[in-house]
């Protein structure tokens, strides 16, 4: 199972409850559309026995400390990414979401920046933005749940 989420603004509230997130799913891989801005909050992003895989968002300071501490995982966007046979592409601002979206050859797109969910199909392809995960603009703290053996996206709300 896979646990997409984005905009986290060091909401450390909401981040201390991700380690309850990844037991209830069973997470075994986590995606993170960028906006984290501090190196504080990745201890409750990245573990020894979970894939992480990011990209830097517009609101993210210290960059290179972020690299550093995430073990050179998270990266400037846009990226693509193989993960159980699927690739995905991942970016923080959906700059790159219609030239993406068009090109047919990605099983899932994952985007932030927005703080406005978004779960559609465009053919093969899932494209999603899960909200903001602070929920500090809309006060709806979400993250996206894909079980990518069944194909199946749901959006929850902590």
């Amino acid at each position: 199972m896979w646990l997409v989420l984005s905009d986290s603004h060091d909401n450390m509230d909401k981040l201390k409850k991700i380690p309850d997130i990844i037991q209830r799913y069973n997470i075994d891989t986590i995606f993170h559309c960028g906006d984290y801005v501090a190196p504080f909050t990745l201890p409750y992003l990245i573990y020894n026995d979970i894939d992480f895989y990011g990209v830097f968002g517009n609101n993210d300071g210290e960059k290179l400390l972020l690299y550093e501490r995430s073990n050179k995982k998270i990266k400037n966007g846009p990226i693509t990414v193989e993960k159980d046979g699927k690739k995905i592409f991942m970016m923080h601002e959906p700059y790159s979401l219609e030239a993406a979206e068009n090109s047919g050859i990605y099983d899932y797109i994952f985007f932030g920046h927005t703080h406005e969910i978004v779960n559609r199909k465009i053919g093969k392809t899932f494209v999603l933005n899960p909200g903001e995960f602070s929920g500090w603009l809309t006060g709806k703290a979400t993250y996206g749940i894909i079980d990518p053996n069944e194909a199946k996206v749901e959006i929850k709300e902590l």
